[in-house]
C-alpha cells in the first residue's frame, strides 16, 4: 500500500513514514506537587502560568494569562516552556492546543502537557495536532466519564504521518498562510461586529433620551415613543401539525429550532398555497421574530415560497410608519414588556404589541438603516470568506497528509 498524499509538493516523491509521537517528541506535564501554584502565586507582571482558558486560536494569549513570581517559578519541577514548544490540553477541552513562538519563558497547568519536539518540525507537527488525524485518535482514548480525560501515555501513542523534514516544512509554511489569512479575517470580522454593537448602541437613544448620541446631518427632531401595538398588529401563519410535514419535500418548513438556518422539514406545495391562501402569510421585507426559545432572533422574508411554524414565529404587520429594515435592528436592542417562561421564554403577542419603542421620522430610519445594513454587508462578506478559507484548509488538512 502506497503512504503517500493525494497532494503533493513538486520535488517530493518519497512514501512517507508512521511514527509514534512520542518516539519524535519530548512531554513535561505542569507540576502536581504541592509547590503547585495558587491564587496568592499569582502577580500582575510575572511569568505566564498557562490554563486551557489562554490557548486562543492556536496562540497563548498573553494578556489573560496568571503570572507567578521568577521564585515561584524556579521551585515549580514541571514544564518550563521554551519557544517551538506545543502546548496541549489533556483534560476539559481535550486537544485544544497551541503554537509557543511569541514567548520564551513560562509553565502550565496540570491540565495541559507541553510539547517539546525533537525528530519532527515543530509547526508540521502543530498542523498535524490540527488535523482529523489528531481527532480521531484523541476520540478513541479518551478515559473521561464526568470530563474528557486523555493521558500523556496514550497521547504518546498516537500515529503521525512523516514525510521527510524538507517536505515537512514546505506543508507547515503553506498551511501557515492559510492559518494566516484565517486569522486575518477573524480579525476583520471582530471588528466590524464590534463597530456594529457600538452604533446600534449610539444611533439609537438610550436610558429615556429622545435623541441618540450619534446622528446623521440634517436630523433634529425628537424620536418619538410608541407602542408597538400603535404601529401595527402580530400576524402568525396557521399550524402545521407534524403528521403533514415531510424530510424532504416541496416547500420548506421552518420550526423555531431552523428558523434562520437550514430547513429539516417541509409540507407539500398543495397544502402550502391552502394555508397561504386562507391564513395570514408574511409578505416580502417582512421581519419574522421567533417568539419562544432563544427570543429576538430576526429574519428578513425574502419572498420565497417557505412557511413558518404557528405562534413561534411571528412578524409585525404595521402601517408603514416604520421601515422594515429599521425594525429589524430596533428589535435587535428592544426590552421586550413582560417576557414569561422560566426554563423556555415565551413572547406573547400581547409582550410584543404592550412593548415601547422610539422612531424617528422615515426618513432618518432610512439613514438608520442604510448604514447599519452597510456594515451587515461587510460582516457578511468576512464571514464567507473566512468561511471559504476554513474550508480550503479543511480541504487541505484531508488531502496534504497520508
Amino acid at each position: 500500500m502506497s503512504r503517500v498524499p493525494r497532494i503533493r509538493f513538486k520535488g517530493f516523491e518519497e512514501d512517507w513514514e508512521q511514527r509514534k509521537l512520542g518516539e519524535m517528541v519530548e512531554f513535561y506535564n505542569g507540576d502536581r506537587s504541592s509547590r503547585y501554584p495558587n491564587d496568592s502565586d499569582m502577580v500582575f507582571d510575572g511569568i505566564p502560568f498557562i490554563n486551557a482558558g489562554d490557548l486562543v486560536l492556536g496562540r497563548v494569549k498573553l494578556d489573560t494569562t496568571n503570572k507567578i513570581t521568577e521564585e515561584k517559578y524556579n521551585q515549580l519541577s514541571g514544564a518550563k516552556i521554551q519557544c517551538g514548544d506545543i502546548i496541549y490540553c489533556l483534560r476539559g477541552t481535550l486537544g485544544k492546543n497551541a503554537f509557543v513562538d511569541n514567548f520564551d519563558i513560562g509553565t502550565i497547568a496540570s491540565s495541559l502537557v507541553d510539547i517539546r519536539p525533537q525528530k519532527i518540525v515543530g509547526k508540521y507537527l502543530f498542523q498535524v495536532l490540527n488535523s482529523d488525524i489528531e481527532y480521531s485518535q484523541r476520540i478513541l482514548n479518551d478515559e473521561g466519564a464526568a470530563q474528557p480525560n486523555l493521558s500523556a501515555k496514550n497521547l504518546y501513542l498516537f500515529d503521525i504521518p512523516i514525510p521527510r523534514d524538507a517536505e515537512q516544512i514546505k506543508i507547515a509554511e503553506y498551511l501557515e498562510l492559510l492559518d494566516h489569512l484565517i486569522t486575518l479575517h477573524q480579525r476583520k470580522l471582530e471588528k466590524f461586529k464590534i463597530i456594529k454593537k457600538s452604533m446600534l448602541e449610539n444611533l439609537f437613544p438610550q436610558n429615556g433620551e429622545k435623541t441618540p448620541k450619534i446622528r446623521f446631518s440634517g436630523f433634529t427632531e425628537d424620536w418619538e415613543q410608541r407602542k408597538l401595538g400603535e404601529i401595527g398588529s402580530v400576524a402568525m401563519c396557521r399550524r402545521v401539525f407534524k403528521y403533514q410535514t415531510t424530510e424532504s419535500g416541496d416547500i420548506p418548513f421552518f420550526k423555531i429550532g431552523s428558523f434562520g438556518a437550514t430547513p429539516d422539514a417541509f409540507i407539500p406545495k398543495d397544502l402550502f398555497e391552502k394555508l397561504k391562501m386562507k391564513y395570514p402569510y408574511p409578505e416580502k421585507g417582512d421581519v419574522l421574530i421567533s417568539a419562544s426559545g432563544s427570543i429576538g432572533r430576526t429574519v428578513v422574508f425574502t419572498g420565497k415560497d417557505e412557511y413558518f411554524q404557528d405562534s413561534n414565529i411571528v412578524w409585525l404587520k404595521h402601517d408603514n410608519s416604520i421601515i422594515n429594515h429599521f425594525l429589524k435592528y430596533l428589535y435587535s436592542i428592544v426590552k421586550w414588556v413582560g417576557i414569561e417562561g422560566t426554563t423556555i421564554k415565551r413572547l406573547y403577542n400581547d409582550n410584543i404589541l404592550k412593548t415601547e419603542v422610539i422612531i424617528p421620522t422615515l426618513s432618518e430610519q432610512q439613514k438608520v438603516s442604510n448604514y447599519l445594513d452597510g456594515l451587515d454587508h461587510l460582516i457578511t462578506l468576512h464571514q464567507s470568506k473566512l468561511d471559504k478559507l476554513q474550508k480550503i484548509k479543511k480541504s487541505m488538512l484531508e488531502s496534504m497528509f497520508v
